[in-house]
C-alpha cells in the first residue's frame, strides 16, 4: 500500500507553477490574480480562504479577499460579482460556499464571468468540461486526476466506480474518468448495493459525504482508493474538539490498496492547486 501523498504532490506543482509566473514576471507580462468573496464568518471558510491566500503568496500571484457581513443582501453581494467581472486586472474569482441561506447560490455562481470562474461552476464552462474542450476544470476533480498522473497510476480500461452525484465532485469526476478511458459507475444514495459495483472497482473515488462510508468489505484487493470527503466529527480526546474523517474507513481499507489518499493530506491540497493551475490558465485563455 502507498499513500497518495498530496501535500507532497501539491509542493512539486506548486513549485512549477512559481517559475512560470517568474518568467511571466520577467517577459513583463500580466501577473495571476486570483481574488476571493467571503460572506459571513463561517470558520470553515474562514480557513479555507486564508489558506488560498498562502498558496497565492506562495507561487506569486496577486491576490484579493472580499469579506463581507453574512447580512449582505443577495443583490448586494451579485452587484460586486458583476464588478469583478468587469475588473480587467483580475483573471479569477471564487466565491466562498456555503452562502447565508437568503442568498441564492446558484444565481451567485452564474453570475460569475464563466473567463473568470476559476471553481469551474459556471455552466459554460461544465459544457465545455463535458466536450472535453479546453476550460476551467472543478478544482477538486482536476486535483484528483493531477494527482493519478503523478503516481502514474494507469486508467486505460480500468473500471472506476464514483461514490456521489454532486455537481462539484461527482458529476464531473466522472466525465474527466471517462476522458481518461476508464469504464465509469457512478453510485449514489439512491444505488442498491453498492457492494456490487465497489468489489468490481480497479479505482474507486468516495464522494458522497458520509464519514467511513466505504468499509473494507466493499474494496477488493489492490484497488486504488481516492477519499474526497471531509467531516469534522466531534472528538473531546482532541484539542480542537473535533477530527478530521474521510468517507473512507482508512485503517481497514488501507491493507487492501495498492494505493490510498488520506485525509486530511490527500485530496484537500490538492484542491487547491487546481485553483491555482485554473488562474494561471485564465492569463493564456483570456488575458488581453
Amino acid at each position: 500500500m502507498e499513500l497518495l501523498n498530496g501535500n507532497e504532490v501539491s509542493k512539486k506543482i506548486k513549485e512549477e507553477i512559481r517559475l512560470k509566473v517568474a518568467e511571466l514576471k520577467a517577459a513583463g507580462k500580466k501577473t495571476p490574480h486570483l481574488a476571493a468573496i467571503l460572506v459571513g464568518a463561517d470558520g470553515a471558510s474562514m480557513t479555507y480562504v486564508a489558506a488560498k491566500e498562502k498558496d497565492c503568496q506562495e507561487v506569486g500571484f496577486d491576490s484579493t479577499v472580499l469579506r463581507f457581513d453574512a447580512s449582505i443582501s443577495e443583490d448586494e453581494l451579485l452587484a460586486e460579482v458583476v464588478k469583478i467581472n468587469n475588473n480587467p486586472e483580475i483573471d479569477g474569482l471564487i466565491v466562498q460556499l456555503p452562502l447565508p441561506k437568503h442568498i441564492n447560490e446558484k444565481k451567485v455562481t452564474e453570475t460569475i464571468s464563466y473567463k473568470k470562474d476559476v471553481d469551474g461552476f459556471h455552466p459554460m464552462n461544465v459544457g465545455m468540461m463535458f466536450k472535453g474542450l479546453r476550460t476551467f476544470l472543478p478544482a477538486t476533480p482536476y486535483g484528483i486526476i493531477k494527482t493519478l498522473e503523478h503516481y502514474q497510476i494507469e486508467t486505460a480500461g480500468k473500471h472506476c466506480v464514483v461514490i456521489g452525484r454532486s455537481d462539484i465532485v461527482g458529476k464531473p469526476m466522472s466525465a474527466l474518468m471517462l476522458q481518461k478511458n476508464c469504464t465509469v459507475t457512478v453510485c449514489h444514495s439512491k444505488t442498491k448495493d453498492v457492494s456490487h459495483y465497489t468489489l468490481d472497482a480497479d479505482i474507486i473515488i468516495a464522494a458522497i459525504g458520509i464519514p467511513g462510508y466505504l468499509k473494507a468489505e466493499m474494496v477488493r484487493e489492490g484497488a486504488v482508493v481516492i477519499d474526497v470527503g471531509i467531516t469534522r466529527v466531534a472528538d473531546e480526546t482532541a484539542k480542537s474538539g473535533y477530527r478530521l474523517k474521510g468517507d473512507v474507513d482508512f485503517d481497514k481499507v488501507a491493507p487492501k490498496c495498492s494505493y490510498i489518499t488520506p485525509v486530511p493530506g490527500g485530496v484537500g491540497p490538492m484542491t487547491r492547486v487546481g485553483l491555482l493551475l485554473n488562474t494561471l490558465d485564465a492569463i493564456e485563455l483570456y488575458s488581453k
